[in-house]
């Protein structure tokens, strides 16, 4: 079978990389082509685009960039037809993937959605062109089922895919993995910006801020596979800070705390049973069109599953020097510590079993066969 992934995004290119494997396994005779990351080329198949070279983040962004988001859709709706695929997989990244998903429709390609559009979170109008444009719907988050369902719309939950990287992933020498990025002995706090240059630009200066105000502690900046080291430096300079590139699940493994910018990472975060931080900051104009959109209670995933504040989070002005400092301390107290281990075995409870990849690609190649 011809299979078409379109995945934006590091989330996306781990999801469709897991994917594909599996897709692989099962079909002995898959033909993959994708738009994605380094992850999934290394699975195998044709990589059409790289995430990193269409990343826009924040609406002002996107209507700054419009002409390029256009030419990119263009693009793939060209190379969709050129390739003619049994069923074309859209993974996350609806900005780019529904317009796609509208016009691929229409022109009677099969369609699959694998890990939905935040329909929940603002514009839930778009579920009515989710439904004519959807053949299949695959969901990751316990809620979205019955979200869903209230617009008679039947999606299938296949469980978080983030449990199968996090628990099958062979566990690091912590010895070993301090020696080689040189992080001596003090207890780690790890700093997650995100993987945009835009959204480390925002979020990085101020996290740093903390590090001389812990001096007891090791910071440590994860490096996104979609930036370079030297992009990094610019930020790092002067700080007693360490840097590790790429190796955020290793990081995490070994850290005492993080702070996290929101986003998939908080997921992870939580997962690695890690206290954490959510911060976020966008762009003025950004965050006031987002605020008048969004009809959530919360930003970070580990909140909107648990339907509670489990773990704290700092958006916009409050994220700052001193209200930063305030949180990070009460995370390094023993008592909240304990309390939010157990929310996020409970959390780990809610996100399913293992094999999301797995049931997604058998569901699929059911369809075609």
């Amino acid at each position: 079978m011809k299979y078409y992934i379109v995945a934006g995004e590091a989330s996306g290119d781990l999801h469709g990389s897991n994917l594909m494997k599996e897709l692989f396994k099962q079909d002995k005779d898959a033909n993959i082509r994708f738009w994605g990351g380094d992850l999934m080329k290394a699975v195998g198949g044709e990589l059409v685009v790289h995430y990193k070279d269409r990343a826009i983040m924040g609406f002002v962004e996107v209507i700054l960039n419009l002409r390029k988001a256009l030419g990119f859709i263009k693009r793939c709706k060209n190379d969709i037809e050129q390739f003619q695929p049994d069923v074309i997989i859209f993974i996350d990244n609806s900005g780019f993937n529904l317009p796609v998903a509208k016009w691929a429709k229409q022109n009677g390609y099969r369609t699959n959605y694998y890990i939905s559009p935040q329909v929940w979170a603002s514009r839930a109008g778009r579920v009515k062109s989710i439904k004519r444009d959807v053949d299949k719907m695959f969901v990751i988050l316990p809620f979205e089922k019955d979200f869903y369902k209230k617009y008679n719309y039947e999606v299938e939950f296949v469980g978080h895919p983030l449990i199968d990287g996090i628990v099958d992933r062979e566990q690091v020498d912590e010895d070993e993995f301090r020696k080689t990025h040189n992080l001596g002995t003090k207890e780690i706090i790890a700093l997650l910006p995100g993987s945009r240059k835009q959204e480390i630009t925002k979020m990085l200066n101020t996290m740093l801020l903390m590090v001389d105000k812990f001096p007891e502690y090791q910071f440590v900046v994860a490096g996104a596979p979609s930036q370079t080291r030297s992009f990094y430096e610019t930020f790092l300079k002067g700080n007693n800070v360490k840097f590790v590139d790429n190796k955020t699940y290793d990081l995490l493994s070994i850290s005492h705390t993080a702070l996290v910018t929101s986003g998939t990472a908080t997921l992870e975060t939580a997962l690695f049973k890690v206290p954490q931080v959510v911060c976020y900051k966008g762009s003025w104009l950004s965050y006031q069109i987002a605020k008048r959109i969004i009809t959530l209670d919360y930003i970070s995933l580990v909140n909107l599953i648990m339907d509670r504040e489990v773990v704290k989070e700092l958006i916009q002005n409050e994220f700052n020097e001193f209200t930063l400092e305030q949180e990070l301390q009460l995370l390094l107290e023993e008592n909240k510590r304990k309390a939010l281990f157990l929310d996020y075995f409970e959390l780990e409870e809610k996100l399913g079993g293992k094999g999301a990849s797995k049931k997604v690609a058998n569901s699929i190649i059911e369809s075609l066969t």
